[in-house]
């Protein structure tokens, strides 16, 4: 197989959630781009519509389908959707988050809850039901949204550091768990990128500055960044990887003192 086949995403079926913004639509479009069919769900009917829009207009095609990763059932008929409509699905990428920027000493448990729920069970929710799936057509690839947070701490987020280490040892877990099924687990863990989750941090000068400082490329990243790694854990070219976290990150992660 070449190159170009090994990255080729041609006839697959991918499900992205969260994929109607910031990052998740970034990998949709990609993978549009890249042949595959391609679906982005997430809570948001009129930016479902609109980014599927965006999709056919890529000569792809999709299904404007909404759900949301704290409903279980959403996801279930998600997935029911896709089946009956294409019989089978053969990529999940997992982006919807939350975050909210807090002393600690100030979160509610409602705000605690409400973070795990969306970024750690969501997850949990969505790669059990697709890959039950996966398991049943012994193939498939998962792909779920770590963070530098799974690695390191940033200040006055503990439940989104704590949601984030979770998705990344629960992607290890579950490639473990499920390779011998076929289904591959991996994860991708963004460095710092502007996209409306984080808009609000990225506005404050001095947090932006020393974002900067610790990322060896000095600036921030481009959503559009991300997509060669996401094409590269959903196709035939990372066929021997599973249960690893992929940072890009701009160096973030390397640089010492």
């Amino acid at each position: 197989m070449n190159p170009t086949e090994l990255f080729s995403l041609k006839d697959r079926v991918a499900v992205v959630l969260g994929g109607t913004s910031g990052i998740g639509k970034a990998i949709a479009r990609g993978f549009a781009q890249a042949g595959a069919i391609t679906v982005a769900s997430s809570r948001d009917g009129e930016k479902v519509d609109a980014t599927a829009g965006e999709i056919e207009s890529l000569g792809a095609s999709t299904l404007r389908s909404v759900s949301d990763v704290q409903d279980r059932a959403s996801l279930e008929r998600l997935k029911h959707e896709v089946l009956a409509a294409y019989g089978r699905v053969d990529i999940l990428v997992v982006t919807a988050g939350a975050t909210l920027k807090l002393p600690t000493t100030e979160f509610t448990d409602e705000d605690w809850d409400r973070i795990i729920d969306i970024n750690l069970n969501g997850t949990f929710k969505a790669n059990q039901i697709f890959g039950r799936q996966m398991i049943r057509q012994r193939g498939g690839s998962i792909i779920n949204t770590a963070s530098l947070a799974s690695f390191v701490s940033f200040a006055e987020v503990a439940p989104y550091v704590a949601s984030k280490g979770g998705v990344h040892m629960l992607t290890k877990c579950l490639a473990c768990e499920w390779a011998p099924f076929h289904v591959r687990v991996n994860a991708i863990a963004p460095g710092v990128f502007r996209t409306p989750l984080n808009a609000a941090n990225l506005a404050i000068p001095e947090r932006l500055a020393a974002i900067t400082a610790r990322t060896p490329m000095n600036r921030v990243g481009q959503v559009e960044e991300l997509v060669g790694a996401a094409v590269f854990l959903a196709s035939d070219a990372s066929s021997f990887v599973t249960g690893q976290t992929i940072p890009v990150d701009g160096g973030f992660l390397a640089k010492g003192v």
